[in-house]
């Protein structure tokens, strides 16, 4: 018996109705069956999400991403997720471009009328307005974008811990930069080693301002729990080779009754390149 549904047809003169299909397809999947696999564009992950700046008071609109197309791949080092097809870090600052005012969305509320008076002074008086808004940013897009965000927490006297969240998410940027180098260029080496030494010094404020903020401020500090920050800081220490600041980080995670088993195998697992790299 042949394995055709319709194979007998044959018999009766309608052979050539023997390959129809039982089921019609939903018209959408007969679109993508024509046109072909679809292309995954950035833009696909983004959309404009408005504001209220508290600074000048304007209604803008900033790029956003859109976190539930995003499929997340892992974490890296310095707790840096990276998922796939996009890059979350370079849409995670709200910048008005009216005024200039910038911060890390995580961080975007209402503002005192004494500090929004600190950011028209020192930022807006000198800010050269936008006025075109791209489609996607580029790495060097937001690196200055960063940038701008870092001096807006200098001059409204932010929290060590929101400066220090502000230079790690720069380091982030930066890394996903020197990924996205292209290796045949003439000048890739020099080039690389320029970014990886930016990404060094914002690493450093990162773990000096979380360092102090560890010992100054109230949990969660940056979103994180007292185990996720003593992670990172360890990573940071190992990094800095300031190994017996990484060993107390540790054992603090290790020894800690309420943190979950998860994060305590990765700082096992840290612990291991702690002793590797004290060897």
């Amino acid at each position: 018996m042949a394995n055709n549904l319709l194979s007998g047809l044959g018999k009766f003169g309608l052979g050539n109705l023997q390959e129809m299909k039982l089921y019609e397809e939903p018209e959408e999947k007969k679109a993508a069956a024509k046109e072909g696999p679809k292309v995954v564009e950035e833009t696909d992950f983004l959309f404009a999400k408005s504001f209220d700046c508290p600074v000048c008071h304007v209604s803008f609109t900033d790029l956003s991403l859109r976190s539930s197309k995003a499929r997340l791949l892992g974490t890296g080092d310095f707790l840096r997720a990276k998922y796939d097809n996009i890059d979350p870090y370079k849409y995670g600052v709200v910048s008005c471009p009216e005024c200039g005012y910038t911060v890390l969305s995580r961080y975007f509320a209402p503002l005192s009328g004494a500090i929004a008076n600190l950011i028209k002074t020192n930022i807006s008086q000198s800010f050269i307005k936008r006025t075109t808004s791209p489609a996607t940013l580029s790495y060097d897009d937001a690196f200055e974008r960063h940038q701008l965000c870092l001096a807006n927490t200098v001059v409204k006297k932010a929290k060590d811990s929101e400066k220090a969240d502000v230079c790690l998410k720069t380091s982030y940027i930066l890394r996903g930069m020197a990924e996205s180098l292209n290796k045949e260029d003439a000048d890739y080496a020099d080039k690389l080693k320029e970014i990886e030494e930016a990404e060094q010094e914002f690493l450093k404020n990162a773990y000096d301002g979380f360092s102090s903020a560890r010992t100054a401020e109230s949990y969660p500090i940056s979103g994180m729990k007292e185990e996720v920050l003593d992670y990172l800081l360890a990573a940071l220490a190992i990094n800095f080779k300031q190994f017996d600041a990484a060993s107390r980080m540790i054992s603090s995670i290790l020894t800690n009754q309420t943190a979950a088993s998860s994060i305590k195998e990765k700082a096992r697992d840290l612990k291991e390149v702690l002793l590797k790299e004290k060897k």
